[in-house]
């Protein structure tokens, strides 16, 4: 399991261009984020492998583990340091089978949406951590279903997993969610269309660390 310490989990835009999206990422990196994962829902098969493989190069120098979205058969191929799928990405247990093939720490993350029973579900068939969102109205998901403040509060106290939460975090309503139960805010826009990726990513961890210094729980 992913330990229940707040961080910042940042997930890459849909960027064309491998070299800039590198250069981000790189900026981003220096802050240390608790994990990175790949997303490109609109690049064609051998784009995503290479931004994929170049971006894991990345993540190892700097100690990140690197997460694949949506995509269990080229987290294995690249043998990725975990995957996140989604409602219809595939059977949760298989993909636990398939990362521990790979070897010890691998790490599988899943969407629950606005769902409990997923989450249940979710930890029942081995995730590392469970998702929920989306919190706020999001740029990337702007039609996505809301989830409550609650559920994370709930997930917290109720389950092992790490609870993560993705959808229109900003820098500004990221304390509301960890002061709920969040341990991991996930963001793409407002880091990554920062005018300074790094500096938005050190921001962030900055704000976490200081919940990590308060000791105790949250959500309880």
């Amino acid at each position: 399991m992913l330990s229940r310490g707040r961080g910042l989990y940042v997930v890459t835009p849909d960027e064309p261009e491998t070299a800039r999206l590198l250069a981000k990422v790189a900026r981003v990196l220096a802050a240390r984020p608790v994990l990175l994962q790949y997303r490109n829902k609109f690049a064609p098969a051998a784009l995503r492998r290479e931004q994929a493989a170049s971006l894991l190069v990345l993540c190892r120098a700097a100690g990140v583990p690197m997460l694949v979205n949506d995509d269990l058969a080229l987290a294995i191929e690249i043998a990725a340091d975990g995957v996140h799928l989604g409602r219809d990405d595939g059977d949760a247990a298989a993909a636990r089978r398939a990362l521990d093939a790979l070897g010890p720490g691998r790490i599988l993350g899943v969407s629950c949406y606005n769902q409990w029973a997923r989450a249940v579900a979710g930890e029942a068939a081995g995730a590392d951590y469970v998702a929920f969102g989306a919190m706020f109205a999001s740029p990337t998901k702007p039609a996505a279903s809301r989830a409550s403040l609650a559920l994370l509060g709930r997930a917290r106290r109720e389950l092992k997993a790490a609870v993560a939460a993705i959808g229109g975090i900003t820098l500004e309503n990221a304390g509301a969610l960890v002061a709920a139960g969040a341990d991991l805010v996930a963001v793409i826009s407002d880091v990554f269309d920062a005018p300074d990726p790094g500096a938005r990513a050190r921001a962030y961890q900055e704000l976490l660390r200081g919940w990590n210094n308060r000791g105790g729980s949250c959500g309880e």
